[in-house]
């Protein structure tokens, strides 16, 4: 059974930084998978903010965040720099056994397996 727990959300300053994290059990040790970082702001559909393949490859970002966030296989975190307003939402993180294709990494409706979500408030 897959389960992904987020953390390292918070309330933070814009300009400020945030580092959120992502634990997935369940996928047996050589198994690879897609993960994403999804967000959801209130009246918002949620979108796909970072994603990338654990067996290698490229990493992929929404245009509204790239050069303010990494997203790394280390720990499956999300590195947010600059953090503006517009980026306060409910973040959450995806997984799913496919090798989905580039075109597909941010569309959440790919994703099967997801997180209970961590808040981030940028004020």
């Amino acid at each position: 059974h897959v389960q992904l727990v987020e953390s390292g959300g918070g309330s933070v300053q814009a300009g400020g930084s945030l580092k959120l994290s992502c634990i997935v059990s369940g996928y047996n040790g050589s198994s690879n998978y897609c993960m994403g970082w999804f967000r959801q702001a209130p009246g918002k559909e949620r979108e796909g903010v970072a994603s990338l393949y654990t067996g290698g490859g490229s990493t992929h970002y929404a245009d509204s965040v790239k050069g303010r966030f990494t997203i790394s296989q280390d720990m499956l975190y999300l590195q947010m720099n600059s953090l503006k307003p517009e980026d306060t939402a409910m973040y959450y993180c995806a997984a799913d056994g496919s090798r989905l294709p580039p075109s597909q990494l941010l569309l959440s409706k790919k994703y099967t397996y997801w997180g209970q979500g961590t808040q981030v408030t940028v004020s």
